[in-house]
């Protein structure tokens, strides 16, 4: 008779921090179920928890170290694989230097607490500055923001859904999401709550996304505009001597300066630009700035462009001008148990951002890492400094990063690449070693990142529920161990539950929070809502809030000057769409999650297609400078028109997805252009590529 057990713990999969009750024996799971009486989800689920299961029984997994040998791949020891991995790193070292070693941090890394303990040792053993991750492709202009107005670049704000009157979304899709940079699950409940109260929540988008049908107004938008309206909010709210800086009055600098920035961005030249009226646009600022309370919330379609920057500095400003920053209701801050903030501080510490330009075409660094864009090209040109060789974790470039299929011609020269994955995948593939990783149900799971995002301050943790395959270490320790083998050290540091045990007495609810009280909770532990607290959390050296950073304001020419960059041979624009069913290329390996209608499809304007002779379901070429690939048509009016949409995280090549769905998707990263980027920050600009679409044939 088997022993079944429940266990209660958050899902890590997306950044919602989900809390599920997981029943299962020594062997398997019987059931994923939601936690109704978690604090934060309050009993919300989405498809991809139920496939945790999934990832760990998944048949194309890697669970044995694999060697690549005459181009294929055998499975050897770890202890091979070690000494293979630290020999090959070596040698390239020694032949070219330290920065011939390029590293790049996937996704999943930032919900991993032993690799975010761990990875920082393991760069460190590699000397390399040659450091890259997805946070470049989607979120770079968050922390910028943060790093030059409030001097920490996690010092991120938040909605407080729970008390807003106001909410307008730019660019966002937290109904799909549960949000992005905002961990707010359960969104479209929290949702019709806000207007049960008789508040209003506004979308802007180029597309009628999911949370747009749901809200109480949504505006179509032209692509990468959306600091034009930002700005022209910004200037109405001055015009109407509308300003109201609260209890920041005494800590905010650069009022005036804002003032003068934002002149030039009147609402009937936004209009122009955006394609929404100019009354709108002055009864969008004037309505948020007198409403009681209210936040603006700016994502994915605002940071991955080429102003997201700038996009994301003014909607913090609009914040702050009308009172809602770091007030109940607007744009705050999250007290948690462990505090990412306080860890990392930089007070004291005399910086310059950005910390260094990239060796081949000068792009930015942030944090410690170059843009995602610039990979290949440091790949491709030889001289000091060139990446010769490549470690992964947890990452697959080649689908998730603009213009993959140059990175894929580019790892293909490598003189020697490695991976942590549990994937043979389209970047994994390139690699001479690949070690295998642990899925989530295996590990301690701690959401270190996303409790620093979240709507409702929370804490917990759980232990794993299933041993690894074959005796495999966790992969916190596959890293510390590699980082000791290059280093020379005799053993590896302690584990994430000895650190975590040894960092919570300096967060914020030391008296309340230590592993044993999460452990014994029986989920989450509710540590209440969101308070005031940034004049005390300020990093920035004068201990001022800046309005009016040089970098942007040096930056508000290029986008005076901005013009749709479509042309006769690319006249529609494309964007990106998230869907609740997949996260990221590696979900796409789950049959529960990929099943059904194909759903990587081009979406497109009635007046597009029938100008361009399509009809629904019609396979398309879509063509963009970089690349062009095949798929069938959805005509749809909850486009704009101009503007095309094809999904993110489709068009793996390897593995189960093809025989899963019966039915071929591509990527659409083979269409994202490395050139188009936000050159403040270095971000990708993923949205507002110009394209082509014609009948396939």
């Amino acid at each position: 008779m088997s022993n079944t057990q429940t266990h209660h713990r958050t899902c890590n999969i997306c950044e919602a921090m989900c809390g599920l009750i997981i029943t299962h024996d020594e062997t398997e799971v019987l059931s994923i179920k939601a936690d109704p009486a978690d604090p934060l989800s309050r009993g919300h689920i989405c498809p991809k928890a139920t496939a945790l299961q999934d990832f760990r029984t998944d048949p194309d997994r890697i669970t044995t170290p694999l060697k690549k040998v005459d181009g294929e791949f055998v499975p050897i020891s770890w202890d091979e694989a070690y000494d293979f991995a630290v020999e090959r790193l070596q040698l390239v070292q020694e032949a070219h230097g330290k920065d011939a070693i390029g590293v790049y941090l996937g996704n999943p890394n930032a919900h991993k607490f032993g690799n975010l303990l761990n990875l920082p040792t393991l760069v460190r053993a590699l000397g390399t500055q040659n450091r890259y991750s997805s946070a470049t492709a989607d979120q770079i202009p968050h922390h910028v923001a943060s790093i030059h107005m409030l001097g920490h670049p996690m010092l991120i704000p938040v909605a407080d859904i729970a008390r807003t009157d106001f909410l307008m979304i730019v660019g966002g899709n937290p109904l799909v999401s549960n949000g992005s940079m905002m961990t707010a699950p359960g969104f479209g409940k929290r949702m019709d709550e806000l207007k049960a109260r008789g508040g209003r929540v506004i979308v802007i988008d180029p597309r009628r996304t999911e949370t747009a049908a749901k809200a109480s107004e949504h505006h179509f938008i032209k692509p990468e505009t959306d600091a034009y309206l930002l700005l022209a909010m910004i200037n109405e709210i001055f015009a109407a001597d509308l300003v109201n800086l609260d209890t920041l009055s005494d800590v905010v600098v650069g009022l005036d300066a804002l003032r003068a920035a934002a002149e030039p961005f009147t609402a009937d030249k936004a209009a122009e630009m955006t394609g929404i009226d100019a009354d709108t646009i002055r009864g969008l600022a004037r309505d948020f700035a007198t409403s009681n309370t209210g936040a603006i919330y700016s994502r994915m379609g605002a940071s991955t462009q080429a102003f997201g920057s700038l996009c994301q500095w003014a909607t913090n400003a609009l914040n702050i001008i009308t009172g809602n920053f770091d007030a109940e209701g607007g744009a705050m801050f999250t007290t948690p148990a462990l505090d990412y903030v306080g860890m990392t501080s930089r007070k004291g510490k005399v910086r310059s951002y950005p910390e260094k330009r990239s060796r081949v075409s000068g792009q930015p660094l942030y944090n410690g890492e170059f843009p995602i864009s610039v990979m290949a090209e440091e790949m491709e040109t030889p001289g000091e400094g060139q990446i010769r060789a490549m470690v992964t974790v947890a990452g697959n470039p080649v689908l998730t990063a603009p213009n993959g299929q140059r990175i894929d011609r580019a790892m293909e020269k490598l003189d020697f690449m490695m991976s942590i994955d549990i994937h043979i995948n389209d970047t994994t593939r390139h690699a001479d070693l690949i070690l295998p990783a642990t899925v989530a149900l295996e590990e301690v799971v701690y959401d270190m990142v996303f409790h620093s995002f979240a709507v409702h301050n929370t804490a917990a943790y759980a232990r794993p529920i299933f041993d690894t395959p074959n005796g495999n270490p966790q992969e916190w320790e596959v890293i510390a161990t590699l980082a000791a083998k290059l280093t020379g050290a005799n053993k590896i540091g302690p584990s994430p539950e000895q650190v975590l045990s040894m960092m919570l007495p300096q967060g914020h609810h030391a008296d309340t929070v230590t592993v044993e009280t999460m452990l014994t909770a029986g989920g989450s532990i509710d540590l209440g809502p969101l308070v005031p607290n940034v004049t005390e959390r300020l990093e920035t050296p004068d201990g001022m809030i800046n309005l009016a950073p040089q970098v942007f304001l040096d930056d508000l020419p290029r986008l005076a000057e901005f013009s749709a960059a479509t042309s006769d041979a690319f006249p529609l624009m494309m964007i990106g769409r998230r869907q609740v069913r997949s996260h990221n290329s590696w979900t796409q390996n789950s049959p529960r999650l990929v099943k059904g209608r194909n759903r990587c499809t081009v979406q497109i304007h009635p007046t597009d297609a029938e100008r361009l002779g399509l009809t629904e379901d019609a396979d398309v070429v879509v063509a963009s400078r970089v690349g062009e690939v095949t798929m069938p048509t959805e005509i749809t009016e909850d486009m704009a028109p101009g503007v095309v949409s094809i999904p993110q995280g489709w068009g793996q090549r390897h593995g189960n997805i093809a025989a899963a769905t019966k039915t071929q998707t591509v990527s659409i990263n083979d269409l994202t252009d490395d050139a188009r980027i936000d050159p403040v920050s270095g971000n990708a600009a993923f949205n507002g590529v110009p394209v082509a679409v014609r009948l396939a044939g």
